[in-house]
C-alpha cells in the first residue's frame, strides 16, 4: 500500500491547485456555495493577518484530499476548519484523519494558544483529537467543536 502524504497546499503549483480545487467542488453538492470560483478565491487569499492555510493529501501522486485553516478573529486567537473534503473513491481510508491531525498540530505549533472551532456532522474523529462540542450547537445535523490549545 502507498503511503499517504499530507503537506502545505503550493498555490504556485498550478497542477496541484487545479486537483485540490477539483476535490472540494466535487465533495459539495453546492455549487452557489461552493462553486470554484470561490473555492480558488478561498485558496488564493494571501492576508498576513487573517490567514488562509490549506493542506492536500498525496497518494500516489495525486491529491485524494483538501482541508483548510484560517483565522476567525486574531485577537482572540480562534481558528476554523473549514473546506475538508476526500475524493469519493478514497474515502474510509483515514485521509480525514490524517489531514485534520496535520491542521491541528501546524496551529499548535504556529500558535502559542487559541481555539479551534469546526462545524461537523462526524464529532468523533474531533473528539479522538481533544475537541468538545459547543453545547446547544447542533444545527441541520452539524455540530461546532472547540479545541483549545
Amino acid at each position: 500500500m502507498s503511503k499517504l502524504l499530507i503537506r502545505p497546499l503550493d498555490v504556485h503549483d498550478m497542477i496541484q491547485l487545479d486537483a485540490a480545487i477539483d476535490v472540494v467542488e466535487h465533495a459539495f453538492a453546492d455549487p452557489e456555495r461552493y462553486g470554484r470560483e470561490r473555492i480558488a478565491r478561498e485558496m488564493l487569499a494571501d492576508d498576513p493577518v487573517f490567514y488562509r492555510q490549506f493542506f492536500v493529501a498525496i497518494k500516489v501522486g495525486k491529491v485524494v484530499g483538501v482541508g483548510g485553516a484560517k483565522a476567525a478573529d486574531w485577537a482572540a486567537r480562534t481558528h476554523l476548519l473549514y473546506l475538508s473534503a476526500v475524493a469519493p473513491e478514497r474515502r474510509g481510508q483515514g485521509i480525514a484523519r490524517a489531514l485534520l491531525a496535520a491542521r491541528v498540530e501546524w496551529l499548535v505549533k504556529r500558535f502559542e494558544s487559541g481555539r479551534i472551532l469546526v462545524s461537523t456532522a462526524r464529532t468523533r474523529r474531533f473528539r479522538e483529537l481533544g475537541f468538545t462540542e459547543v453545547r446547544a450547537s447542533e444545527i441541520d445535523g452539524r455540530h461546532l467543536m472547540l479545541y483549545r490549545f
